[in-house]
């Protein structure tokens, strides 16, 4: 066993599972909800609102290197724990913002915090504190957990904003997010700082991997391939609703079938949890994505029939929440836990960016040649990210990267 790892720690997982669905579900999904109600009321476009969450994505993205370089050093205990406050913080500053400048400082904060608590960190966590057998089984735990997030907090805030209006409700969303995930973290993540700090020696050997990591064109492929399906994944969460109105369903038809997409994306885990048994999600990985590339292909000739949409929007879902799971494992899998969390840094990083401009290219294509043609660019993204993840099988990693 690495002197990273530690045994006998089944709380963390089982803490992180709840964190993340709680983070995501206050920190992410509930600013939908909150759209609409906050543009009347601070009297702004919800364009210009909806540039928060452009703003609160990036953030992330450019500190996803130096968080990955601290938990490879010092873990995520303080780290965590501290970031789950200022998300509490930031919610609170949200909820009693007047003008667009300080919605935009507000979702400044939710950007750092989210950097520090959501998913890139918790997977790194797992990856330095638990056994080798344990991490991939970890990792799809927690994504299945939190893949509840839109699920249980979309329709609570709804709730929310119903009953005490949208500045009360996000001040019970902040005290339930810090009710829950700052003692969890406090607690559960204990000891975690001292398993994962390395010595000097190690700390060499972590940048030496990460430079190698950073010359292998496998990375780089990689890259690219998530960064391509993550765009095409934010275009479908952003846009789907108005493509099938565009396409003639009712809005509730149309948001009724776009909110089954979480609940595929957990039915499409656990299956792929069991795929995983027999294969690896290097090769598992290029299938999925093209299935959705082909399921986004056929929408167009059958959008206009719920049946034909539902079975589209199902395949597509079924891959919807697979690169969360898939990044980490397969960045284990190549490179090994040294320096892995700085790796996964410079990975997020323009994967941030596309998630957060991809809705804003697809606005652009959609206002000038309507929303028939948006899902085009959706297909060829799907396609070539299936493609840049097969060509990595034939650049295979240097062994001497890997030290599980």
């Amino acid at each position: 066993m690495s002197a990273r790892t530690v045994r006998g720690r089944p709380g963390i997982v089982a803490a992180l599972a709840v964190t993340q669905t709680v983070g995501y579900g206050v920190l992410y999904y509930v600013f939908g909800v909150f759209l609409g109600p906050m543009s009347d009321d601070l009297r702004i476009s919800p364009v210009t609102a909806a540039g928060a969450m452009t703003v609160s994505v990036l953030i992330s993205g450019a500190l996803s290197v130096p968080i990955g370089r601290w938990l490879d050093v010092r873990g995520g205990h303080g780290l965590m724990t501290a970031g789950s406050l200022l998300g509490s913080c930031s919610v609170i500053a949200w909820s009693q913002v007047q003008s667009a400048v300080q919605l935009y400082v507000a979702f400044a904060g939710i950007g750092v915090a989210s950097s520090m608590v959501l998913y890139a960190a918790a997977s790194a966590v797992l990856v330095n504190v638990l056994e080798p057998a344990r991490r991939s089984r970890a990792l799809l735990a927690v994504t299945l957990v939190a893949g509840l997030g839109s699920t249980i907090f979309i329709p609570l805030a709804g709730q929310l904003v119903d009953r005490v209006g949208w500045r009360d409700a996000l001040l019970v969303l902040a005290l339930l997010h810090n009710v829950v995930t700052v003692p969890l973290h406090l607690i559960a993540l204990r000891g975690t700082a001292r398993a994962s700090r390395s010595t000097a020696t190690g700390n060499a050997h972590d940048q030496a991997v990460v430079a190698r990591a950073l010359r292998d064109a496998g990375f780089w492929l990689l890259t690219i391939g998530f960064v391509l399906h993550n765009a095409a994944i934010a275009v479908v969460t952003v846009h789907l609703v108005f493509y099938l109105v565009a396409s003639g369903h009712s809005p509730t038809v149309a948001a009724g079938l776009a909110g089954l997409l979480g609940i595929f994306s957990v039915a499409g885990r656990i299956v792929i949890a069991v795929l995983q048994r027999w294969l690896p999600l290097t090769s598992v990985a290029p299938g999925i994505f093209l299935l959705q590339g082909a399921a986004i292909a056929v929408l167009p000739a059958v959008d206009r029939f719920p049946i034909g949409a539902l079975a589209c929007v199902t395949v597509f879902g079924f891959g919807f929440g697979f690169a969360a799971l898939a990044t980490p494992v397969i960045l284990l899998d190549r490179y090994g836990v040294s320096g892995f969390a700085t790796i996964s840094g410079y990975l997020a990083t323009p994967v941030f960016v596309a998630r957060a401009l991809a809705p804003l290219g697809a606005a652009v294509i959609a206002a000038g040649s309507g929303y028939r043609l948006l899902m085009l660019p959706v297909v060829v993204a799907c396609f070539l990210a299936s493609l840049c993840l097969s060509l990595t099988w034939y650049l295979p990693a240097s062994k001497a990267m890997k030290a599980h």
